[in-house]
C-alpha cells in the first residue's frame, strides 16, 4: 500500500509570514505516478518533506496528512523508514557508508532484518539497477549517476510502498539523467510503488506521470493529466509553460487541431502527419550572425594541461587545451566526472595543475595577487552554491562581500537591493541562505558573485535546480553581462539552455575536450547531447536546434 490524502495544509518558516504552502489539499492514489512542478521556492519540496515526519521542516503548520487512510504522525519511524522511500537532489547527502555493498544492506541492517534476507535483498537490488560490475567498489570512486543509482536501490532494498524523489537529476548529465528516470518509471510500472517526483526536467518524467501537480507560491495551482497541464499553463500565459516538454511547447506554436504529444516520439509521429505528403520548403532557420572568434583577443588559454588530485592517482585532466575568447559565452558539456568541474578550478586557481599553463587575460594565473585575481576581474559560481554562505541571512551575506571597500552603509544597501532585484531575490533578504530552496539558493549565490564586477564568469551548473521561468531571467542577466565585455564559461547539463543562449560549446571526455564549435553546428550534430527540439524534428528540420527555431519553420512551411 501507498497513498497520501493532504487537505488545506499550511505551512511557514520559523520567523516568515510568507507561507511556503497554502492551504494545500492533494490526494495520492496507491501505485499512481505524480509529478510535482513549479518555479523555484513555490514550495515542492517543502511539500515532499512533510511526507515524512523525520524530514519535516520546523515551523508552523495546519492541516491533516493521510497516509493509507491515517494520520502520517500515528506510522512510527520503523514503518515510514520502510514505507516511504525518500531521494534527496545531491547524492552525496544521503551516502553514509564507504562500500557499494555497505550501503544497499544499511537501510536493511537498521531495521533490524536477519542476515539471509539482506543478503537476499541486496543481491536482488543489485541485479534489479545492474550495479553488479560496482558492487565492491568505494562510494569514492563512483559518478554522480552512479551514486543517485546506489541511493535510489538502497532506498528500494527495504520495499517500499511509497518512492518520494526531490529534484533526482538536478547534479546527472542528459545520458545519466536519463537512465535514472527510466528505471524509476520501471520501479512504478513492474512493482507498482507508488511515485511522487519534483523535477525541472519535465522531457521524461511528463510522459511517464499519470498526473501533473503543478504548485505556485505555496498553492496547487492545478492537478491532471499532463497534456491538459500544459494547455492550462498555456491559457493563463503562465511563465511555467517555458519549462513544459519541448513537443508540448512546440505544438502549442502550430495551429493545429491534432492531439498533443508528450515524447520525442509522439512529436515526429505528429509532425508526420502535419506535412503529410508534402515535404517542406524550407528546412534551415535563419543563419545566426556571428563574430569571428579570432577577432577576438584570448580571455582563458589552457595550454597542455595536466592535472590529478593524488600523486599516485590518476590523472582527471589529461593534455587540455582550451581557448575562451574575450566577451564569448562558452558552455561545456560531458558526462559526470570527465573534468569539467575541475577545468573550472584549474580557471579559478583553485587546482594547480602539476604540467601545462593556465592564462587569464594574457597572465600566467599563478602570478596574480588574490585580491587583483578575485575583485573585479573574476567571479566563481561553484556547483554547491552553499559554499559561498557564512551569514545568518541573505543580506548579510550580500553586504559582506564590501567589506574591504571604502563604501557608506546606504551606498552597500543600495547595491544590494539593486542585485536583489536583478536576480529576483527581493522577498529571501531576510531568510536564512539554508532555508531557501536549491533553484532561490542558485539565485542568491549568483547575486553575491555579480556583487564582484568580474570580467570573466565561470558557471558551474549556473541553471541546476532553476524554473524554466527565471532561466529567461538568468540568459537574460548573462546577455546584458556579454554585452558589456563579460567572458562567461558555464559547465552546465541544460543542453536546451546551452542551445539557445552560448556561442559556443565543448564536450569534455577522459580529462579533455574532444570537439568544440558554434553551438547551433555542435548540437545538430550529435545524438545524444542536443536538444528535444532537434531529435524531435531532424528528419525535416536537421539544422534546428531550439523550439522557436522548429515552431518558426513550421509555421514558414504551411
Amino acid at each position: 500500500m501507498g497513498s497520501f490524502a493532504i487537505e488545506n495544509l499550511t505551512f511557514s518558516y520559523p520567523g516568515q509570514d510568507r507561507k511556503a504552502l497554502d492551504r494545500l489539499t492533494l490526494t495520492v492514489e496507491e501505485g499512481e505516478f505524480v509529478a510535482i512542478c513549479g518555479r523555484s521556492g513555490c514550495g515542492k519540496s517543502t511539500l515532499l518533506r512533510h511526507l515524512k515526519t523525520v524530514l519535516t521542516p520546523h515551523g508552523t503548520r495546519e492541516g491533516i496528512i493521510l497516509y493509507n487512510g491515517r494520520p502520517l504522525e500515528e506510522a512510527d519511524q520503523r514503518t515510514q523508514a520502510s514505507e516511504i522511500g525518500y531521494v534527496l537532489q545531491n547524492p552525496d547527502n544521503q551516502i553514509v557508508t564507504d562500500k557499494v555493498w555497505h550501503e544497499l544492506a544499511f537501510g536493511l541492517e537498521s531495521l533490524g532484518l536477519d542476515s539471509e534476507t539482506i543478503r537476499r535483498r541486496v543481491a536482488e537490488m543489485a541485479s534489479f539497477f545492474g550495479i553488479q560490475d560496482w558492487f565492491m567498489r568505494p562510494v569514492t570512486e563512483l559518478s554522480g549517476g552512479q551514486k543517485q543509482l546506489l541511493n535510489l536501490a538502497s532506498v528500494m532494498a527495504m520495499q517500499p510502498g511509497v518512492l518520494i524523489l526531490d529534484e533526482p537529476t538536478s547534479q546527472l548529465d542528459p545520458i545519466a539523467a536519463s537512465e535514472f528516470l527510466e528505471t524509476v518509471k520501471k520501479i512504478n510500472r513492474e512493482l507498482g510503488t507508488t511515485i511522487l517526483v519534483s523535477e525541472h526536467r519535465l522531457d521524461e518524467i511528463f510522459p511517464a506521470a499519470d498526473r501533473a501537480a503543478v504548485l505556485e507560491k505555496g498553492r496547487l495551482l492545478c492537478c491532471d493529466r499532463p497534456a491538459e497541464v500544459g494547455r492550462l499553463l498555456r491559457e493563463q500565459g503562465n511563465g511555467l509553460f517555458f519549462a513544459m516538454p519541448a513537443p508540448i511547447q512546440i505544438y502549442a506554436g502550430v495551429d493545429n487541431s491534432l492531439p498533443c504529444p508528450l515524447t520525442v516520439r509522439d512529436g515526429r509521429k505528429w509532425l508526420d502527419t502535419l506535412f503529410a505528403g508534402q515535404a517542406p520548403v524550407r528546412s534551415a532557420p535563419p543563419a545566426q550572425a556571428e563574430r569571428r572568434r579570432e577577432d577576438r583577443v584570448p580571455a582563458v588559454e589552457m595550454a597542455d594541461v595536466w592535472f590529478r588530485y593524488e600523486k599516485n592517482a590518476p590523472d582527471v585532466i589529461r593534455g587540455l587545451n582550451l581557448t575562451v575568447r574575450a566577451g564569448e559565452w562558452m558552455a561545456i558539456v560531458g558526462g559526470n566526472g570527465t573534468g569539467k568541474t575541475t577545468a573550472l578550478n584549474l580557471m579559478s586557481r583553485l587546482s594547480r595543475p602539476y604540467r601545462g599553463r593556465v592564462k587569464l587575460n594574457g597572465k600566467d594565473l599563478g602570478k596574480y595577487a588574490d585580491a587583483e585575481l578575485f575583485r573585479r576581474n573574476l567571479g566563481v559560481l561553484p556547483q554547491n552554491p552553499q559554499a559561498l554562505f557564512v551569514k545568518k541571512t541573505v543580506e548579510l551575506d550580500l553586504m559582506e562581500m564590501f567589506s574591504d571597500r571604502k563604501m557608506t552603509a546606504e551606498e552597500k544597501r543600495a547595491k544590494v537591493r539593486g542585485m536583489a532585484a536583478l536576480t529576483e531575490i527581493q522577498e529571501l533578504l531576510p531568510m536564512h541562505p539554508y532555508d531557501l530552496s536549491g533553484g532561490e539558493q542558485q539565485r542568491a549565490a549568483l547575486a553575491k558573485v555579480l556583487l564582484l564586477e568580474p570580467r570573466i564568469l565561470l558557471l558551474d551548473e549556473p541553471t541546476k535546480g532553476i524554473d524554466g521561468y527565471f532561466k529567461r531571467t538568468l540568459a537574460g542577466i548573462l546577455k546584458r553581462l556579454q554585452a558589456d565585455g563579460v567572458t562567461i564559461v558555464m559547465v552546465s547539463h541544460d543542453l536546451e539552455f546551452c542551445a539557445r543562449y552560448a556561442d559556443t560549446c565543448a564536450m569534455f571526455f577522459n580529462g579533455s575536450v574532444v570537439t568544440a564549435g558554434p553551438a547551433r553546428a555542435f548540437f545538430a550534430g550529435n545524438s545524444f547531447y542536443t536538444t528535444a527540439a532537434n531529435r524531435m524534428a531532424r528528419r525535416f528540420f536537421p539544422d534546428a536546434v531550439t523550439n522557436e527555431e522548429v515552431i518558426a519553420l513550421c509555421n514558414g512551411n504551411r
